[in-house]
């Protein structure tokens, strides 16, 4: 007979304590070469017109703050972006399930990053046309050959490309860090689930003052 589901009753620590019992959140230490990877901070999510707009102008906020501590402490900054051709082909079924997508047409204004957090020659830039920035890209290359073995991750959304990007960090072998500070969602309890599943199954989620900490020790 299968057992009965178990309900939590909205309780966070309740369930915290259920998913430790079962065998997840077991913690992952930070390695010592981190970079900081800022997944699509783009436009989109950031102008009121835009039908993408999430309202995470604090996590911008964050992100601005991180960029330049990791900047100042010599930490890779890595930015990534959503880009497709006019048609969309190379968008695939993600194109086609998600039509908001036309929005980063490669040369649409909402695609591109916001005026207040541009990356600088010097930061690496990973164009992608699918949630993970490791799907068809050569970012898990890159960051072996640089020794690179933590990555702190930020950006939008958190149930999108951030989650994706962190499982794809773990399955790549990377410590993947998600910054919850700046990191943003169109609801915040997309937003909440998804951090809590990062933290059970696939990473640790942590503070912005924890992020700069890990930057001083690099």
């Amino acid at each position: 007979m299968s057992q009965p589901k178990r309900e939590s009753n909205g309780d966070i620590h309740a369930l915290t304590e259920d998913y430790q019992r079962a065998g997840f959140g077991a913690r992952l230490m930070p390695g010592l070469q981190p970079a900081l990877l800022v997944v699509d901070v783009n436009e989109a999510y950031l102008d009121p017109e835009s039908p993408l707009y999430a309202g995470v102008e604090d996590a911008l906020a964050s992100n601005i703050r991180l960029v330049q501590a990791a900047r100042a402490y010599g930490v890779p900054v890595i930015f990534t972006r959503v880009v497709y051709h006019e048609s969309g082909m190379d968008g695939g079924l993600f194109f086609q399930k998600v039509p908001a997508l036309k929005l980063f047409i490669r040369g649409a204004p909402l695609g591109e990053f916001s005026p207040k957090l541009q990356p600088l020659t010097s930061d690496l830039l990973v164009e992608k046309h699918y949630p993970s920035a490791f799907f068809g890209t050569s970012l898990a290359s890159t960051l072996h050959a640089a020794r690179i073995d933590t990555l702190i991750i930020t950006g939008f959304s958190t149930s999108g490309c951030v989650r994706a990007t962190a499982l794809d960090a773990l399955q790549h072998g990377f410590v993947p860090l998600v910054v919850k500070d700046a990191c943003g969602d169109r609801d915040e309890a997309p937003h909440q689930a998804n951090l809590f599943d990062i933290q059970a199954k696939i990473g640790e989620v942590i503070d912005e003052a924890a992020a700069i900490r890990l930057f001083q020790a690099d």
